[in-house]
């Protein structure tokens, strides 16, 4: 059996098939923030990555493919690719995932793409926003039609936890409070500042990333605790004065 990839065979593959042709290679989110595959900590936190190239053509693309098929196949997500002028062009259409990679990544091969790089408050609350309506109009929507099917009700709030995560650390910071490393203790610290109860959603946090995954009670409590949490964290941040630069 061929031992599985690591984080640092990726980056030696990627390298080997790309050559001068890289700029940067970033490991983010939470693998980089504590640990994650090919790195020791949880086995259950994705690898993600972000590749930064001088270009994207048919040979560049040729030339990543056996590497990144080799690490998609082992369940791991592939990297996103961006040409540096994009990377250079683009953080005031993605505010929230810029600042929120900007807080919690590892360079794992060529130089830092930071350097001149500014996220706008205004971008980020604005961006912040519209995702946060978006999600509870969506929840709602769901929570409706399938409150009473908890495989469905699970699997729907599954898909988002990951990005209402992203949003509350990004509402942390926008408010000016600190973020914690560790998710749980993120919805503990955006509960008190947006002022939803943390407890059913860290609870829901942790059934439906351990054993029981898939798995929840019809009209399970925490379902619509959860939903209220994603509520509130938008009408806070509806509240947060852009003015503090």
């Amino acid at each position: 059996m061929a031992r599985p990839m690591t984080v640092q065979d990726l980056t030696a593959d990627v390298q080997r098939a790309l050559g001068g042709r890289l700029v940067s290679l970033l490991l983010y989110g939470s693998a980089a923030r504590g640990g994650g595959p090919g790195a020791g900590g949880d086995a259950l936190t994705r690898a993600d990555t972000l590749l930064i190239c001088d270009a994207v053509d048919e040979a560049l693309l040729g030339a990543l493919e056996p590497v990144i098929a080799r690490w998609v196949r082992q369940g791991e997500p592939g990297p996103l690719i961006m040409t540096h002028a994009e990377w250079r062009e683009a953080a005031d259409a993605f505010p929230i995932e810029y600042d929120d990679i900007r807080h919690g990544h590892r360079l794992l091969a060529g130089q830092d793409p930071w350097a001149g790089i500014a996220v706008r408050r205004d971008d980020l609350r604005r961006q912040l926003e519209h995702e946060l309506r978006g999600k509870v109009v969506r929840l709602r929507q769901v929570y409706a039609a399938f409150r009473g099917d908890g495989t469905r009700l699970a699997e729907a709030i599954a898909a988002t936890l990951a990005g209402f995560l992203t949003m509350l650390r990004a509402a942390l910071r926008l408010a000016g409070h600190e973020v914690p490393s560790v998710g749980a203790d993120v919805v503990r610290a955006g509960g008190a500042v947006a002022g939803f109860d943390p407890a059913p959603v860290v609870d829901l946090l942790a059934r439906l990333r351990g054993p029981q995954a898939g798995r929840l009670a019809p009209r399970d409590p925490r379902a619509a605790a959860y939903l209220r949490a994603v509520t509130r964290t938008a009408e806070f941040v509806n509240r947060v004065s852009v003015t503090r630069d």
